[in-house]
């Protein structure tokens, strides 16, 4: 038997016409940091700042997990979720299909064939605006280490889809694209100077090769009239800037340290992001 609260929102959305194919009223809806969201085959979780109504649009943050991350992993971070309900901000964990995200490049033994990961994000993204009340145009993806590599594919494919994104640890696998498709609405990346897991310049991993940040960033700077911005630091990180005619932010962020993902970044990066006014 269903709740009579999520009873109200299986009728009001049965009545908008908005079932999604594969849920189920008693399972589909019902899902939050404890329980999966389902989409087909693949799944997210979600939690909704205290006292959200579900129907003022709210912005929102799909965190990307590492490489054998979880979303129910990413839920128990209590830095990461109390940071999105300080901000406002719906915090929505993505779910893997296997061990490690499946964009070009990567190790072939982790390669599953049928996976488009372009896909399971737009449907995420449309998902939760449906469902939660999300504003879609104040969605930003965020991402460390593996959940980075799959932040820059997404900036590459799918630029002018989100506000933005922020990625720690982790850029494209080699060879990078020659060219991206779209522009990154905003992108800011994080990375430590000592970082051994993913170096700077990138390291051997099996049969595939992780690639050059300053690689990736010049990629990015190429594909609009970037021009240099005044420096910031921040956090203990040093901020390089550039900023494009429609205010889309391009920023490296280099820290002492290693492999590490810092949620005071994040949070710094995501009203970053708003200052550019959620440029699309």
């Amino acid at each position: 038997m269903i709740n009579s609260h999520l009873l109200a929102r299986v009728v009001s959305v049965a009545i908008s016409g908005l079932f999604i194919v594969g849920a189920t009223p008693d399972i589909g809806w019902a899902c939050d940091r404890d329980t999966d969201c389902k989409i087909g085959d693949r799944s997210y979780r979600i939690i909704l700042p205290e006292g959200h109504d579900g129907v003022m649009p709210i912005p929102a943050i799909i965190f990307v997990h590492g490489y054998r991350g979880t979303a129910a992993g990413v839920m128990g971070n209590d830095g990461l979720t109390t940071m999105a309900e300080n901000l406002g901000y719906a915090f929505v964990a993505a779910q893997a299909a296997g061990p490690e995200w499946n964009i070009p490049n990567i190790p072939s033994v982790d390669a599953l064939v049928g996976i488009d990961e372009l896909a399971y994000f737009d449907a995420v993204a449309e998902d939760i605006a449906r469902r939660f009340a999300i504003d879609r145009p104040r969605v930003i993806v965020a991402g460390f280490s593996s959940g980075a590599m799959m932040a820059w594919h997404l900036a590459c494919y799918r630029g002018n889809s989100y506000a933005g994104f922020v990625s720690m640890s982790g850029t494209f696998w080699e060879p990078l694209p020659t060219t991206c498709p779209t522009v990154p609405s905003n992108l800011i990346h994080y990375h430590g100077r000592e970082d051994p897991i993913v170096p700077l310049g990138g390291r051997q991993i099996k049969d595939a090769h992780q690639g050059d940040v300053m690689e990736a960033i010049a990629l990015v700077a190429g594909l609009s009239d970037y021009a240099p911005a005044p420096p910031e630091q921040a956090g203990g990180a040093d901020c390089s800037r550039q900023v494009d005619d429609k205010h889309r932010l391009l920023e490296l962020c280099l820290f002492t340290g290693k492999h590490e993902m810092k949620v005071a970044h994040l949070a710094r990066a995501i009203r970053a992001i708003e200052e550019s006014g959620f440029s699309r």
